[in-house]
């Protein structure tokens, strides 16, 4: 009978021991000698397997636990090859959870390198306040007031889109460009960062879906929440509607309808797969659109309703 090093037997050969040869009485078994020499060891490579099993679990040093663990790990994986039916195998010995890096907390220490040192200056004036004012989640000590987070960053993101649009009607009217080209311009690109930077992030990732379901989302979101919320404020504070120029409003949502019949095709072309194509594409829809829209604003084309 042949051995493993380690003190452990394959189980094909503890098997055929134990079963022994098939016709054998028990009163057979009795009388030869070397059937009791073999039951005695079969039963002694057993307890030396099991100790090996269980020395093999406990993490002790040195390189023969190693080796010893590894062994046993494949005579398992041979015993439950031989045991599961249609030569399925039970992948849950190798398998193991993902664990995932928890984020770092926000630290306020002075950079090393120069480029570290220039971006830390750059977002100050947004970091800081932010900092003082709302709990880092990322500790222990701030995962408690998560909903103070909450409500802190829905606050900050409304004090940054009251200073963005005020800045923007400033610096068009220096320039004497319209609101509605800063607007459809500047600010939109602007408002569309953090959606470009969360959609990167999922993407890189492997979630392609989400990133897509993202900026469409927010766009959604922005129709039928970020508009229809303050109107309802300025209508109940004031007791007055809000004034919107309606100048050719079928147009723009026809121009507007008629870019998603396109994005949706380009998408079907490229057969619904994100790659540098569609991003061209995505693109050159983005120029025509503003480049259209702007051809209304300077009357450059007549809207007919």
């Amino acid at each position: 009978m042949a051995t493993q090093p380690g003190g452990s037997v394959t189980s094909r050969a503890a098997s055929e021991t134990r079963a022994g040869p098939a016709g054998t009485s028990n009163a057979g078994a009795t009388d030869d000698v070397p059937g009791k020499v073999d039951e005695k060891a079969t039963q002694l490579h057993a307890i030396a397997s099991l100790k090996v099993l269980l020395d093999a679990t406990k993490p002790q040093r040195g390189g023969a636990t190693t080796s010893a663990a590894n062994h046993v790990k494949i005579n398992l994986k041979e015993t439950t090859l031989a045991d599961r039916p249609n030569g399925n195998i039970d992948t849950t010995l190798d398998s193991a959870p993902e664990i995932e890096d928890e984020p770092e907390p926000l630290s306020m220490a002075w950079p090393d390198t120069a480029r570290k040192r220039l971006t830390y200056v750059l977002v100050a004036p947004l970091l800081v306040p932010m900092w003082l004012t709302l709990p880092d989640t990322r500790t222990p000590r701030g995962k408690r007031f998560f909903p103070v987070t909450f409500i802190g960053s829905i606050v900050w993101i409304a004090a940054f889109s009251y200073l963005m649009v005020w800045w923007a009607n400033v610096a068009g009217d220096t320039a004497r460009i319209p609101p509605e080209v800063m607007g459809l311009t500047f600010l939109a690109a602007g408002t569309s960062i953090p959606d470009l930077i969360t959609s990167v992030i999922v993407a890189r990732k492997g979630f392609g879906d989400m990133a897509v379901s993202s900026s469409v989302g927010s766009n959604i979101f922005d129709v039928t929440v970020g508009l229809p919320i303050p109107w309802l404020l300025y209508g109940i504070i004031y007791d007055a509607p809000v004034e919107v120029n309606s100048v050719g409003m079928v147009c723009s949502i026809t121009i507007l309808f008629m870019m998603l019949v396109f994005v949706v095709m380009s998408i079907a072309c490229f057969r619904w797969r994100m790659n540098k194509g569609l991003g061209f594409t995505m693109f050159l829809l983005y120029f025509v659109f503003v480049a259209v829209s702007l051809m209304f604003e300077y009357d450059l084309i007549t809207c007919p309703v």
